[in-house]
């Protein structure tokens, strides 16, 4: 059994060592809300060509995705920040940018697609055509169906005819075509590209009539559509076919190329407008186009160049800013472990002062009830010797004087007979003080001096019965409660004598694993229970309690007396 005070300090203990619940972040959704919206803002101003303002917000949105740990929108806006890279020439940086989104978008094969797809186009217009085939075919491989790779599948044939493979090119843009998905009214735009790089390809392999009339298709297509950058290459395929046919023409369609992509700020095309009409040299205004096209070429390698400072300091600002964020945020994480290292160390301080407080009240309990049962003991001891020293010496001198009186002549019979009396009861009062104090058997003989010492009590007028004194098996209990049972039942029966004036007296003895259990029941003449001390009942009480038991009693005059005794194993 715990003691109560080892039972409270286990349950201090528990109280203090329960887990913290962590507590959810309230700033989360907060900060997600803001991410999207600054993704939301850059998309328009993506859409709007404010590409300096939305590569900065994606970034922006892209930190914030990060503490919340959004992998899909993560993975999102380093692609959307990867096109805008491609779009200022800066190849080297989109590739750079869009690999840092394969982490997060393993599980999302939209976006690898797109991945895959932004290294192509990059490593074509790096002229590594290979390497842009071999990520085109990766990104065939994470589209959901044909209708998903068209884009790659188209861009696979440009490459082919940057390599002049025009067969290659030709076989993958008529497989294309013929697919029913192509006649959607929403793919109108892709329908438009793919006949006009077909009619290209067809051209470029030496299929003039063919070429030119499905270039001339695509064109039609397109202004139909009013896909109208789409239509600046079909006026530049036209100028090369016409070049060597028609210079007017050539011009012609090389000057409405160059229109569109001026209204459209498409620089690159602007040039490859102005490089055949220069090539063509069918007009006086060829220098004119000259001194354009350096002033264009220098100014779209500053732009580019400035483009790429601008987005480096963007990334390393941002770099920089989440760097000090993260040191500040290690320093608060410091402080705050510091914090709670300091508050745990109060509370193991508390614990061990608790701990201790309740050890030293133990002890003090202990050591006091061990000097209880030495006292006791020593109580037993002394009361021991003094019962035998009545019994030896004054109880023999007693009998002497008795047989000294009886062989000395007295003046009259009855005088000798009243001392001879007198004399005998003497010696009865100290053979029984010598008997209520006698020594207990605490070894093997123990039942046997218990029911030697009740048996004593038994007389033709009183009858003690005791029951089960054998079922507790007494060589596992220790010698003071032995002592103790064997004093309180002399105690008792002491009582009883005195007291109660029964004819009938049954004890009995029973015990489980923890305990034994002793029910003491008289049919004398009771008492009043406030009566029981001045029958030196409560000395019982002490003797029990030094062997840390407990003892009941049950008394009302004329109805008997009733004990009953718990003394733990």
């Amino acid at each position: 059994m715990l003691r109560p005070q080892l039972f409270y300090f286990i349950i201090l203990i528990s109280l203090f060592s329960c887990k913290e619940k962590k507590s959810i972040d309230p700033n989360i959704e907060s900060i997600k809300k803001e991410a999207l919206s600054l993704r939301d803002t850059a998309d328009v101003n993506f859409e709007k060509q404010n590409l300096n303002t939305a590569f900065y917000q994606f970034n922006k949105s892209k930190e914030l995705f990060e503490i919340v740990k959004d992998s899909p929108n993560i993975s999102y806006v380093l692609i959307r920040m990867s096109d805008i890279q491609q779009i200022n020439g800066d190849y080297y940086g989109s590739k750079e940018t869009v690999t840092e989104a394969i982490p997060y978008a393993k599980t999302f094969k939209n976006h690898i697609s797109s991945i895959n797809n932004n290294l192509g186009i990059a490593d074509k217009e790096l002229s590594l055509y290979d390497d842009a085939i071999f990520y085109y075919k990766q990104s065939i491989k994470g589209s959901k169906n044909l209708e998903d790779a068209r884009s790659p599948l188209s861009n696979i044939a440009c490459v082919y005819m940057q390599q002049k493979k025009y067969n290659d090119a030709i076989t993958l843009l008529e497989f294309l075509l013929r697919q029913k998905f192509i006649e959607k009214k929403s793919n109108a735009s892709s329908k438009a590209r793919i006949q006009d790089n077909l009619g290209y390809a067809y051209f470029k392999n030496g299929m003039h009539k063919k070429g030119f009339f499905l270039m001339s298709q695509g064109l039609q297509l397109k202004n139909e559509i009013k896909d109208n950058y789409s239509s600046i290459e079909s006026y530049l395929h036209l100028a090369d076919y016409y070049s060597k046919r028609d210079a007017q023409k050539s011009d012609e369609n090389a000057l409405a190329a160059y229109t569109i992509a001026t209204k459209l700020n498409s620089v690159e095309e602007r040039l490859e407008a102005l490089q055949i009409l220069i090539s063509n040299d069918n007009t006086p205004n060829t220098n004119k186009y000259i001194q354009h096209y350096f002033t264009l070429n220098d100014s779209l390698i500053k732009v580019r160049n400035n483009f790429k400072n601008k987005s480096a300091k963007i990334k390393y600002d941002a770099k920089k800013e989440k760097d000090e964020n993260e040191k500040l945020r290690l320093e608060k994480a410091e402080n705050l472990l510091s914090l709670q290292r300091a508050k745990y160390t109060r509370i193991v301080f508390v614990i061990i002062f608790i701990f201790l407080v309740i050890l030293i009240a133990i002890l003090i309990r202990y050591y006091k009830n061990k000097n209880k049962a030495i006292e006791f003991k020593s109580s037993y001891d002394t009361e021991t010797r003094i019962a035998k020293k009545i019994h030896d010496e004054l109880a023999n001198d007693v009998f002497q004087v008795i047989a000294f009186a009886e062989s000395l002549p007295l003046p009259t019979e009855n005088t000798k007979e009243n001392l001879l009396q007198k004399l005998d009861d003497i010696y009865g009062r100290v053979r029984e003080i010598s008997k209520e104090n006698n020594k207990v058997e605490i070894g093997i003989g123990f039942i046997k001096s218990i029911k030697e010492m009740l048996s004593a009590y038994n007389t033709s007028e009183r009858n003690i019965i005791t029951t089960n004194l054998e079922s507790v098996n007494w060589e596992t209990i220790d010698d003071i409660k032995k002592i103790t049972i064997g004093r309180v039942l002399q105690e008792l029966m002491v009582n009883m004598k005195k007291h109660s004036k029964a004819d009938l007296v049954v004890i009995k003895f029973e015990s489980d694993t923890k305990s034994i259990f002793i029910n003491y029941t008289d049919n004398g003449i009771g008492c009043e229970k406030t009566a029981i001390s001045k029958n030196g009942l409560r000395n019982m009480e002490s003797h029990i309690e030094t062997v840390k038991g407990t003892i009941e009693f049950d008394t009302e005059p004329n109805k008997g007396f009733k004990t009953k005794i718990v003394i733990p194993k």
